[in-house]
């Protein structure tokens, strides 16, 4: 009854922090896991044999003890990310090292060191517990997470958080993650709600909406600019509709990729103009056996930009599919430009000439989620209806393992949502005349 009890006071709309601090707190609770006596179920096949609903689990998990900075939140909706595909077919290695690793630190992080891992990188929900050290947020409060977890205790992460070497992605390189009805998370993940959403459409944005503002507009990352061209690989994806958003909000210009005539649509939808189908276009940047790139193509994708864009290169490449596309990318980019890359979702091992990185002056910029202030930022965009969540399907979690399939598969358009402690979608909007203002623009990528 305890989970019933959680659920109960949140749907009721109390939000007064003694009603949240007097709930008794169950001694387990449901979490999507992966078990690590099963590393080994998918050896010797091909990535995209490898099924999710055969790895992923659905168990009572014990709550740890909370450590001094942490919170404990009851999760209304989260959401699946490549990290989730990821660890779920245990590559490029299983998680079970970053945890072993972790759990080496201290006794707070020897918790996250189990034989099973809950996953999740994304949440929204209520605050139910603070540790002793946390003063900013109390129970009660509505809020969404981003995904970094940092020690801090190095100098090197006090510019720049995502530079700690401590620095993890949580759910992923953590436990305890927002694939499961409570989570843990360390206090300075949190944010507020955005009050115009839905417990699914605020869960959705958190990792893919604060890794695009680094990469793209952070001075981290490309330091966009009023009238940038910008090239958008997976452009209405969970990653590059945000790229695609920013964009257009920032007054720059995308050109988006993408691979259907339907994607092509959502692009349009969203706002940008410059769509190129690269299925429609055939390219074939790489030969068949996936040995040698073939340079006639980087051309032909350059000849179709400048076709769109009235004869110019772009300035910006968004960068992530990596090895496929990373070669014709480089090429393509205008001479000064920027080729900024994070993940590598065709494979980590990229190539390309650097005739034409070096002889014309080009620059690739690394990027890597986002620090705390990139995030509160993001997630502020969010909240003023700068930039929308890119919500397309969601799932229950006892169907966690499908929805990561239907990731894994690129068959979603946006982001794949999953419900925790929400009975149904549609719960969780404390704003309805915010949301009035912007319900076309919420709704473009539903069951798309």
């Amino acid at each position: 009854m305890t989970m019933d009890q959680i659920r109960d006071a949140i749907l009721s709309g109390d939000r007064a922090e003694e009603t949240y601090a007097n709930l008794p707190v169950p001694e387990t609770y449901r979490g999507a896991t992966i078990h690590k006596d099963e590393i080994e179920m998918f050896q010797g096949m091909a990535s995209r044999d490898k099924d999710p609903r055969k790895s992923i689990h659905i168990d009572d998990v014990p709550i740890p003890e909370l450590a001094p900075d942490e919170a404990l939140v009851a999760v209304m909706a989260s959401a699946i990310n490549f990290n989730t595909v990821w660890t779920s077919i245990f590559e490029p290695a299983p998680t079970f090292g970053f945890l072993e690793r972790y759990g080496r630190l201290n006794k707070y992080s020897k918790r996250h060191d189990l034989p099973y891992h809950v996953m999740g990188s994304d949440l929204s929900g209520v605050v139910l517990r603070t540790g002793g050290h946390v003063s900013k947020w109390k129970p009660g409060q509505e809020v969404v997470a981003h995904c970094l977890s940092v020690e801090l205790e190095d100098a090197d992460g006090h510019d720049d958080t995502m530079m700690d070497p401590q620095q993890r992605i949580w759910g992923f390189e953590t436990n305890f993650g927002g694939l499961a009805e409570l989570a843990i998370v360390k206090a300075n993940q949190l944010m507020p709600k955005p009050d115009h959403l839905t417990w699914e459409e605020s869960a959705s944005p958190g990792l893919v909406n604060s890794t695009a503002y680094r990469q793209l507009i952070s001075k981290n990352g490309a330091s966009l600019k009023l009238g940038d061209r910008v090239l958008i690989w997976g452009a209405s994806g969970g990653l590059g509709s945000y790229a695609v958003q920013m964009a257009l909000a920032a007054g720059a210009e995308p050109i988006c990729v993408v691979s259907s005539p339907e994607k092509a649509e959502i692009c349009r939808a969203m706002g940008a103009e410059l769509i190129i189908d690269r299925r429609a276009e055939g390219y074939r940047f790489w030969n068949e056996d996936g040995t040698e790139q073939d340079p006639k193509e980087w051309k032909r994708l350059g000849k179709k930009i400048r076709e769109l864009t009235g004869g110019h290169d772009v300035d910006i490449v968004f960068e992530h599919p990596g090895r496929e596309t990373f070669g014709a990318s480089v090429y393509v980019t205008r001479k000064g430009g920027k080729i900024v890359t994070c993940a590598s979702t065709s494979g980590y091992m990229h190539e390309y000439d650097n005739r034409y990185l070096w002889m014309n002056l080009k620059r690739i910029i690394s990027s890597h989620f986002a620090n705390y202030r990139e995030s509160w930022e993001a997630n502020a965009l969010i909240n003023r209806g700068l930039i929308h969540p890119t919500l397309s399907r969601t799932y229950s979690l006892d169907d966690v393992g499908q929805a990561t399939l239907d990731v894994h598969h690129n068959k979603h358009q946006g982001k794949v949502g999953v419900l925790a402690l929400a009975p149904q979608e549609g719960l969780g909007v404390t704003n309805p005349d915010k949301r009035a203002k912007f319900e076309t623009q919420i709704n473009r990528f539903k069951d798309a």
